[in-house]
């Protein structure tokens, strides 16, 4: 299955306001390259593992498969996973015709906040809500898989 979407910086947190339902997320890495991550994910009280294939030219787009699991096997393989766990809340905030997935991490990328929409094709236009900053699709070190490996506190460090 082909997944679209695009990818925002968060500007503030009214975007909280908005929420329709706030899920809590651990998740691993089992295989982090790009042409093929393999995810383990606790989501709530439900296990998942996920693949996906590399994103196009333009990072909008990509192959991707996903399977519900037994939480205690999800548990069990997330044991099993590359260093460095993702810990985050989704907020599910719908806006117009479209629901963004708004991303706030925890732990070492605490203070990044990534929205995400899903479209039915790279062109679909869509409203953009006040709390959209900037535009991030296909910048690689957004990637949960990246900032597994390079943590959005090292970034804030290198900048300082």
């Amino acid at each position: 299955m082909q997944e679209i979407e695009r990818k925002f910086l968060i500007e503030g947190t009214s975007f909280k306001q908005e929420a329709v339902k706030e899920t809590r997320i651990i998740q691993g890495y089992l295989n982090s390259v790009p042409e093929r991550t393999v995810r383990v994910r606790v989501k709530g009280d439900k296990g998942f593992i996920t693949i996906k294939g590399i994103g196009n030219e333009s990072g909008a787009s990509r192959f991707e498969w996903e399977r519900e699991i037994p939480t205690e096997e999800a548990q069990e393989l997330l044991k099993l996973c590359e260093p460095g766990v993702i810990d985050k809340t989704r907020y599910l905030v719908p806006y117009h015709k479209h629901t963004f997935e708004v991303d706030e991490f925890y732990g070492d990328n605490q203070g990044l906040i990534v929205a995400e929409v899903e479209l039915s094709s790279e062109d679909e236009q869509f409203e953009k809500p006040s709390w959209l900053a900037e535009e991030v699709t296909g910048q690689v070190k957004y990637y949960n898989s990246m900032l597994m490996k390079t943590p959005y506190s090292t970034w804030v460090l290198e900048s300082a």
